[in-house]
Parts: structure tokens; sequence; C-alpha cells
């Protein structure tokens, strides 16, 4: 097979699972957590690093911002050879009893995006795979955290959630938004291969401390001090058991 035209990987160069930050410097944050790692491409947005962690030799790739550039990282991921996707994120919680710092495992994405909707009707679900979604939800409660499971949406405009959408959000029971997990969930389904998502909340919508308008970091709870290296380290624990 060719190399792959955004990734710029070949078959062979990478493991068969895969944490997909969207920043591609959290790929480097990531790797930190590891053992050893390696830079196999980077190019725009899509940082790729073998790693190995605990004795699991592990890919982390970047997908960019949005789901348009994670279906491009999940489809060039697939043709060499990745088989379980494991989603770290950040988000925005849409219920008033979640806090920042907590973590969100999420159990289904609502389609609030149009990349899903090129492969699929709408009707069809984003959801994650049992293994990875059970994998995840095990790492977060033996490590104590404070996890929510449920659903969460996926938007495409972040600059257009209006009051309107978060109530309707809200209304629903989503538990938060973010920008890449309905593709995620989607795409890895009808290839036959895993995919989950774990999220670490970096503001409260319903609250109104969305990103941007947070308190200094000395005024923040504890737990959402390093909410996202904590994030990082379940991850890496449940990538372990897969």
């Amino acid at each position: 097979m060719a190399t792959q035209p955004h990734l710029l990987v070949d078959d062979g160069d990478l493991t068969d699972i895969a944490l997909i930050p969207g920043d591609p410097g959290r790929v480097d944050r990531i790797a930190d957590h590891c053992y050893e790692s390696e830079t196999i491409a980077q190019n725009r947005e899509y940082k790729v690093v073998n790693a190995t962690y605990e004795g699991r030799e592990l890919t982390i790739c970047s997908t960019g911002i949005g789901c348009p550039s994670a279906a491009i990282a999940i489809e060039e991921l697939a043709n060499v050879g990745v088989e379980t996707f494991i989603r770290v994120g950040t988000t925005g919680a849409l219920q008033s009893e979640i806090e920042i710092g907590d973590m969100i495992v999420a159990t289904g994405a609502a389609k609030n995006e149009g990349t899903s909707k090129r492969y699929e009707a709408a009707e069809y679900p984003a959801v994650p795979d049992y293994d990875v979604l059970s994998a995840l939800v095990d790492s977060a409660e033996a490590n104590d955290e404070d996890v929510h499971v449920g659903p969460i949406a996926s938007d495409d405009a972040y600059y257009a959630e209006t009051d309107a959408y978060v109530d309707d959000w809200e209304a629903a029971g989503m538990l938060s938004v973010e920008m890449e997990a309905a593709a995620v969930f989607s795409l890895a389904r009808r290839k036959g291969l895993r995919a989950g998502a774990i999220c670490t909340v970096d503001g409260n919508l319903v609250e109104g401390t969305q990103k941007g308008t947070d308190t200094e970091d000395d005024e923040l709870p504890e737990k959402a001090k390093n909410n996202v290296g904590r994030a990082i380290d379940l991850s890496l624990e449940a990538a372990t058991e897969l």
C-alpha cells in the first residue's frame, strides 16, 4: 500500500492500537508518560509517534480539531493496520454537577456534525466498542477518579454553540460536548474496528465556565489541576488491557 497522504506513514510503521488526542502538542505529552518513544511522521495537524508503556507498544497520533480531520486520521491509521482507537481529549460539561477536572467516558456521541453523515444516515448510532469503554471505566475507577459514564455530543461549530444548543443538550441528558468522537466511533464501527473516548472536563457550559472564562489556576479545585495528565495516565493504563 502507498504512503498515506496526510499521516505520511506506511504499512508496518505503526502498532495495532492508537491513542488519538486532537492537539499535536499532546502527542509529546503522552509520549513523556511512556518508557520510550520515536517520532514516525509529522505533517499539518498530524504528528505520529510510536511508544512503549509498561511493555505495551502503542501509537500516538493527533487528529486536529473536528470530525473532518479526525476522519482522515482514522481512515489512514486503519489503512496501515491500527485496529483500536482511544480518543484522549478535553470536553465542556453540560450538566451542572460535573466539575472541572472530572473524567467523562462516552457511551455514545450525538452527531451534531457533518462528517459522519457523509458515511451514513444520522439514525445510525455513533457508539464506542464495549471492550474499550469497559477498559477506560475500569482504569478510572481503579484510580479513584470522578468518572461520568454516558452520552456526549460532537459539534462542528465551536463559536456557534448558543445558549439554545446548550439548553437542548442539557435537557437531553448529554454529559458534555466535544468535536471528534462521533466520527471516530462511526468510522471504527463501520470498519469492524474498536474505539472509545475518555475526556477531561476543562469547563462547564451550563455554569458559564467554558474554555476561555476559567478562573485562575490557584482558584481551581485540586482535581482540576493536571487533569489532562491524569486522563493520559488512565488511557495508557486502559491500553495495556486491550
